[in-house]
């Protein structure tokens, strides 16, 4: 029995480091002291906890005292995305934006003002009005979370706080959304 547990366990690592799997490690930021402006209390909370968990980093309450300054802007929507043959609303599509920009404790623009787009669709139906409310907090907490683990990698890119001419981090915008479904 030792013996094929032993055998699955060693076919079951040469799989996953085969499809490329790998852990995600220390990051090796340029900055040592970061501060977080502008974040709601769960993205900050986040942002903390990844940035000091996964790098000699530390996160300061102060401007003054810090390294880099992450100023963070965040906005919600949602939109009918389908309709009934009656006209009730049947999918909504529920948006996130993240809107960053981190700057030296110089004033050096270290990325450009950048932003993370995200969407969801989700069903809708008067019936369970409250649990579609629940529902639509889920998916909200949900892009939360992608959006913080993809501005995570996108703080990795900093390489320096004095970066030299043509090797500026460039911004990032979403792509272009898609137009409305026809009716």
């Amino acid at each position: 029995m030792t013996r094929r547990s032993f055998l699955t366990f060693a076919c079951s690592a040469v799989l996953l480091s085969a499809c490329g799997f790998q852990l995600r490690g220390q990051q090796d930021y340029a900055f040592k002291r970061l501060a977080i402006t502008g974040a709601s209390a769960p993205v900050s909370a986040r942002l903390t906890r990844m940035v000091q968990g996964g790098s000699d980093t530390v996160i300061v309450n102060s401007p003054v005292n810090a390294d880099a300054i992450l100023q963070v802007t965040e906005a919600r929507g949602s939109s009918v995305l389908t309709l009934n043959s009656l006209g009730v609303v049947e999918e909504y599509a529920l948006d996130y934006w993240l809107s960053y920009t981190v700057r030296g404790a110089d004033g050096t623009l270290l990325i450009p003002p950048s932003s993370i787009h995200l969407n969801r669709a989700m069903t809708y139906s008067d019936q369970f009005s409250q649990a579609k409310a629940s529902e639509a907090d889920i998916l909200y907490a949900d892009m939360q979370n992608d959006a913080v683990d993809q501005l995570m990698r996108r703080l990795a890119v900093v390489k320096s706080l004095h970066p030299a001419p043509g090797q500026e981090v460039p911004g990032v915008s979403p792509r272009a959304p898609l137009p409305p479904p026809p009716l």
